[in-house]
C-alpha cells in the first residue's frame, strides 16, 4: 500500500509522469527512507491504473506512458494522510544483522561492521549535501525535505551504533581493555541527530 501512496504523492506534487519519471523522481527523494526500483514501480503503476487511482493521460512513442492522478486518486491520497497511523517495520535486515552479529567470532563481526560504517558514512554526507543544495534552491520544495531529514537521523543513528557496537565488540576481544566510555549501545541515551551538519 505504502508504494502506490508514494506514487499517488509524487504525481501530486510534481505533476504528470510516466514510469521512468516516477523512478528518477523515487530516487531523488522517498528513497532516502523508502526504496523501490523500476521493478516494483511500473507493476504497481499498471495496477493503479487499474483502480482508477491514475490515468494514461498520454501514450507516447515504444508504449512510454504519461500518468495523472484522478479524483480518486488524490482522495485515496488525502484519506492516507489523515487516518492511516504508521505501523513499526516489521522487516529489517538491519535489526536482523544486530540480532545474529553474535555468531560471528569478533574479528569477524568488525570486518563486518567497518565496512557497514563507510558505506553510511558516505550515504550520510551524500545526504546532507543534498539537503544543501535544496535548501539553497530559490524553488521552495513542497516535498522531500522532510523525507530528506528523516533519511538523515536515520543515517546518523545508525552510523552511531554501527560504531558504538563494532568498539563494543573490540573491547571486549581485548583482555584487560576497557570499554570506550559511552560506545556501548544500551548506554547511550542522548537524542539521535543531536550533532548538526
Amino acid at each position: 500500500m505504502s508504494l502506490r501512496i508514494a506514487l499517488l504523492g509524487l504525481l501530486s506534487t510534481s505533476g504528470p509522469g510516466s514510469g521512468y519519471d516516477l523512478t528518477k523522481a523515487f530516487e531523488r527523494s522517498i528513497n532516502y527512507v523508502w526504496h523501490a526500483g523500476h521493478s516494483q514501480i511500473y507493476p504497481e503503476l499498471a495496477k493503479m491504473a487499474a483502480d482508477g487511482l491514475i490515468t494514461v493521460e498520454a501514450q507516447g512513442t515504444r508504449g512510454r506512458k504519461t500518468y495523472a492522478i484522478t479524483e480518486r486518486g488524490a482522495e485515496e491520497l488525502h484519506r492516507w494522510l489523515t487516518e492511516h497511523r504508521p505501523a513499526p517495520p516489521v522487516r529489517s535486515e538491519g535489526a536482523l544483522l544486530a540480532f545474529l552479529l553474535p555468531l560471528l567470532d569478533p574479528a569477524e563481526a568488525i570486518g563486518v561492521l567497518r565496512p557497514l560504517e563507510a558505506e553510511m558514512t558516505a550515504r550520510l554526507r551524500e545526504l546532507e549535501e543534498l539537503r544543501a543544495l535544496k535548501r539553497s534552491s530559490q524553488v521552495p520544495p513542497r516535498g522531500g525535505l522532510y523525507a530528506l531529514d528523516f533519511g538523515i537521523r536515520s543515517a546518523r543513528t545508525a552510523l552511531e551504533w554501527i560504531r558504538a557496537t563494532a568498539d563494543d565488540i573490540a573491547a571486549q576481544a581485548t583482555p584487560g581493555a576497557e570499554r570506550p566510555t559511552g560506545t556501548h549501545p544500551a548506554e547511550h541515551t542522548g537524542p539521535a541527530g543531536d550533532a548538526d551538519a
